[in-house]
């Protein structure tokens, strides 16, 4: 949540629920909707570490607010991010641990766990299908999104085919 705090915050100051707002219009419904006391928790830990800082802004009729400002530091670790490479696939990827050791317990069938996988990628896929027919037409960011999630989703299943295989 702190970069995509920080990306929205140099495009212009605001305050919490704008932001929330800002993330939910970007990304749509395809997203999880960000929770309003998780930014807040996170723009306050941004600006204890010094990569925004606030100025409070009196309201007449509602409480008063603090307007989130990116400093030159936030600036520094938002062009880190964007410059850095994204976390690629888990090395340690959990349902493949499962896969190995559940067997040799004698707890799991190997087939059983391949199979209730490829049902939850499934299911996925159907949720995901269902969502984007909701989704506005005219949001390429959702759909680019869902579209994402149906690819994982299509190499997961590929790669439990593959499991099935070579695995005995």
């Amino acid at each position: 949540m702190r970069s995509p705090l920080l990306a929205l915050l140099a495009k212009e100051p605001a305050h919490g629920y704008e932001l929330k707002q800002a993330l939910e219009q970007i990304f749509g419904t395809a997203y999880p909707s960000p929770n309003i006391g998780q930014i807040y928790v996170t723009l306050g830990r941004l600006e204890k570490d010094g990569l925004v800082r606030s100025v409070g802004v009196e309201q007449s009729n509602r409480p008063n607010k603090k307007v989130y400002y990116i400093t030159a530091a936030g600036r520094e670790t938002l062009s880190a991010w964007v410059d850095g490479p994204a976390e690629g696939p888990r090395v340690r990827d959990e349902f493949f641990m499962k896969l190995v050791l559940a067997p040799l317990t004698g707890i799991a069938d190997r087939m059983a766990l391949i199979n209730r996988q490829r049902r939850h990628c499934l299911r996925q896929m159907r949720e995901y299908n269902e969502l984007a027919a909701r989704t506005d037409p005219a949001n390429r960011v959702a759909h680019l999104l869902i579209e994402g999630f149906m690819l994982h989703l299509q190499a997961d299943l590929d790669w439990l085919e593959r499991c099935q295989e070579e695995l005995p």
